[in-house]
C-alpha cells in the first residue's frame, strides 16, 4: 500500500471514532508495524491534521476538525449540472431522481460563492424532458435485466408498421439523440439487433439467463459499428 493511500485510510478511520484508537490497533487496520503508524500520525500532524494523543495511549482527531470538500471549478460544476439535467430529461425517472441526488450532495459542499451562483440564481442550462415518458418507456426493467443477464421477451413493431415478437439478450442501452435504443443478441436471427425503446409494445422476463462471450457482448457490437463507418 502506497504512503499516501495509507494516510488518506488513516484518517478515515480517526475521522470514524469519537474515542481514542491505540497505535496497534491502526497496526492491524492497516496491515503495517506501529513504529510506521507513529511516523504517518507525524506526518498527518505535520501537515495541519489536528491530532491530539501521544504514543502508547492512543490517538483522535480534534472535535470539530472536517477535511476540506473537493473543490469545482465553474465549467466543471456546469458540465455536472448539465450531465444531470440531461439525465433527467431523457432517461427514466429513477435515474433522474438519482442524478438529482447526487448533484445535491455536490451542492452542499460548495463555497458560499459557488452556493450562490447554482442555487439562489435561476438554473440556464435546461433539457426538457416534453418527450421522456415516450422516449424511454421500459427503462427501468430494461436496465434490471442487464444487469442481471436476464433474457427477455419483446413484442415490437418496426419502422413500417410490422410486428414481431422476439427472444433476445439485453446487452446495452444506447442514446442516441432523439431515441433509447436496446443492443441485443436476437435468438431469432443469431445476429445483433437494436430495438428502439418507443417501438416495443410489450415486454417480460424470461426466467433464464444468458452468458457473453467474446463474440457476443457490447464492446463487441460497439467495435463492429465502428468498423463499418
Amino acid at each position: 500500500m502506497r504512503k499516501a493511500e495509507r494516510l488518506f485510510q488513516l484518517l478515515t478511520i480517526l475521522r470514524s471514532r469519537r474515542t481514542v484508537v491505540t497505535a496497534c490497533y491502526l497496526a492491524e487496520r492497516l496491515q503495517v508495524s506501529e513504529r510506521t503508524i507513529y511516523r504517518d500520525i507525524q506526518a498527518l500532524s505535520l501537515s495541519g491534521v489536528p491530532i491530539e494523543g501521544e504514543a502508547g495511549v492512543g490517538y483522535r482527531l480534534h472535535p470539530g476538525f472536517t477535511v476540506p470538500p473537493i473543490m469545482f471549478d465553474q465549467d466543471e460544476l456546469e458540465a455536472l449540472l448539465l450531465g444531470v439535467r440531461m439525465v433527467q430529461g431523457w432517461s427514466d425517472e429513477a435515474l433522474g431522481k438519482a442524478a438529482d441526488s447526487a448533484f445535491q450532495k455536490i451542492r452542499a459542499v460548495l463555497s458560499e460563492q459557488q452556493y450562490h451562483e447554482h442555487t439562489i440564481k435561476p438554473e440556464w442550462l435546461l433539457v426538457p424532458d416534453m418527450h421522456r415518458e415516450q422516449s424511454a418507456p421500459y427503462s427501468d426493467q430494461l436496465r434490471a435485466a442487464i444487469k442481471q443477464q436476464q433474457i427477455i421477451e419483446l413484442d415490437y413493431s418496426r419502422e413500417d408498421k410490422a410486428l414481431s415478437t422476439r427472444v433476445v439478450w439485453p446487452l446495452g442501452l444506447v442514446f442516441w439523440g432523439r431515441a433509447w435504443t436496446l443492443v441485443a443478441w436476437c435468438e431469432l436471427r443469431q445476429a445483433y439487433r437494436m430495438f428502439r425503446l418507443d417501438r416495443i409494445g410489450r415486454l417480460q422476463l424470461v426466467a433464464k439467463n444468458f452468458e457473453t462471450s467474446e463474440s457476443i457482448n457490447l464492446q463487441h457490437y460497439l467495435e463492429q459499428v465502428k468498423c463499418s463507418e
